[in-house]
C-alpha cells in the first residue's frame, strides 16, 4: 500500500515522520523528451512504515518539506543509479542531497556486473519479478493509473531490501572505503553543471585541426546556451551532425549557413543571426586560444594495442577474483594510459591499485608473466 500526496499539509506530515528514519529510499519519474532540463513528475519515498508517492504537478503543492528531508544529514538517502535523480534535486535545491547511497554502485562493488539494473537486482537478490510495462508511460498525464502508481512505488519498496543486502555484503568484505570513494563522485557539483564551452567534446568528428575545433566549439556552445535558455532538447535546435557540418563548412553569412543541410530546419532568423555572430566571434579568437584534441595527442602503436588486450584479460581475471565489476576498476582509456606510461591513472591509486593496478604494473615491468597452464591462461610472477 502507498499514500499519494497531492497537498503540502500531507507532505509536511509524512516528511516529519521520515526525519526520524535512519534511511529512506528515493526514486523519481520524469520526462525530458520535450525539454532541456528534466521535468519532475513523481517522487517516491519509502521509510520503515511509510510508502509515499508525491505528485509535484499537483495544484499548489510546495515541495519544501521534501527538500528539507533530502537536506537532513541524519537521514541517509538511498537511490539506484542516482545521478539523474540527484541532478533533478540539485536543480530544485541548489545543493546535492546528503548523505546519499547508490545501490547500482554498491552492486558493482559487490560483483553483480556493470551498471546492473534495478529489475535485475530485484530478481537476483529477492527472487521477485517486477512489472515494467509502465516504464515508458507518460508520467505527465493526469490522472495517473493504478498500474502506473504500483510500478512507481515498487521502485522504492524493494530498494530497502536491496540496500540492506548490499550493505551487509560490503560490511562483511570490509569494502566501506570502496563505496565511500565512489559515492563521493556523486557529490561533485561539477557533474550537474554543463559548461557550454566544453559541449563540443561530446560530439563525433574526424577533423582535429585547431581551426576546425575552434568553430566546432563555438557552434556547440551556442547550441547549448540557446537550448538552456529556451529549455528545449539540443537536437530540437540543431542535430549533432548539423553542428559538425557547420564547423566543416564554416559559414560566413546567412546564405552559406542555409547551404548546411538541416541547419535552418528549426532556426528562425534571430536564432540564425545569433549563431552567425557566435561563429564570427570565434573566428576573431587568437590562434593560441584555439582548443586542442587532447584525447588524441598520443596514439598507441600496433604492438601497444596488444598490451592493452592483455591488460583487459588481466583486469577481468583480477576482478573475478575480487568479486567486483571491471568497469568500476578501469576502462579501455585507463589501460591505454598505463601502456603509455602515465602515472595519473585512477587504477594506480587506492583500492583499485590493490585489485588491479599493482598486477598491471608488474606485468608492464616484466615481473608478471603470461603463461598457458593446462589449457588456461594464467599470470605468474617471474
Amino acid at each position: 500500500m502507498y499514500q499519494l500526496i497531492t497537498n503540502t499539509a500531507d507532505l509536511e506530515a509524512v516528511c516529519r515522520r521520515l526525519h526520524d528514519e535512519p534511511y529512506v529510499t528515493v526514486d523519481t519519474e520524469f520526462i525530458r523528451e520535450k525539454t532541456y532540463y528534466p521535468k519532475l513528475c513523481l517522487v517516491q519515498l519509502a521509510g520503515n512504515d511509510d510508502n509515499i508517492i508525491i505528485d509535484p504537478l499537483a495544484d499548489g503543492i510546495d515541495l519544501t518539506p521534501l527538500l528539507e528531508l533530502l537536506s537532513n544529514e541524519k537521514v541517509l538517502k538511498i537511490f539506484h543509479a542516482a545521478q539523474q535523480d540527484v541532478e533533478i534535486f540539485y536543480k530544485l535545491m541548489g545543493k546535492i542531497p546528503a548523505p546519499i547511497f547508490d545501490t547500482q554502485i554498491a552492486a558493482m562493488v559487490c560483483g553483480f556486473g556493470e551498471s546492473v539494473g534495478y529489475e535485475s537486482l530485484v530478481n537476483r537478490l529477492l527472487n521477485e519479478t517486477l512489472d515494467k510495462a509502465s516504464r515508458y508511460t507518460d508520467w505527465e498525464q493526469r490522472p495517473l493509473t493504478t498500474r502506473q502508481l504500483n510500478y512507481a512505488i515498487a521502485d522504492v519498496t524493494h530498494l530497502r531490501q536491496i540496500y540492506e543486502h548490499l550493505h551487509g555484503r560490503i560490511t562483511a568484505r570490509n569494502r566501506e572505503a570502496w563505496i565511500e570513494e565512489e559515492i563521493a563522485k556523486l557529490n561533485e557539483v561539477s557533474q550537474y553543471h554543463t559548461n557550454p564551452d566544453e559541449a563540443w567534446r561530446r560530439l563525433k568528428y574526424k577533423n582535429r585541426s585547431p581551426a576546425y575545433l575552434n568553430i566546432l566549439r563555438a557552434a556547440a556552445a551556442w547550441r547549448e546556451r540557446t537550448s538552456q535558455v529556451k529549455n528545449i532538447p539540443r537536437g530540437r535546435l540543431l542535430k549533432d551532425e548539423v553542428v559538425v557540418q557547420i564547423a566543416s563548412m564554416n559559414p560566413h553569412n546567412m546564405d552559406e549557413l542555409a547551404e548546411v543541410r538541416g541547419a535552418m530546419r528549426h532556426l528562425n532568423v534571430d536564432n540564425a543571426q545569433s549563431l552567425m555572430d557566435a561563429l564570427e566571434k570565434a573566428r576573431a579568437t587568437p590562434k593560441e586560444e584555439y582548443p586542442r584534441d587532447e584525447k588524441k595527442r598520443k596514439q598507441l602503436e600496433p604492438e601497444q594495442e596488444g598490451l592493452v588486450d592483455v591488460l583487459k584479460m588481466l583486469l577481468k581475471m583480477q576482478c573475478e577474483q575480487h568479486g567486483v565489476a571491471p568497469k568500476l576498476v578501469a576502462n579501455k582509456e585507463d589501460l591505454a594510459a598505463l601502456v603509455l606510461g602515465r602515472s595519473d591513472v585512477p587504477c594506480l591509486q587506492g583500492w583499485r591499485y590493490d585489485v588491479f593496478g599493482k598486477r598491471a604494473s608488474q606485468f608492464l615491468q616484466g615481473s608478471l608473466l603470461l603463461k598457458a597452464v593446462r589449457g588456461t591462461i594464467q599470470f605468474e610472477e617471474a
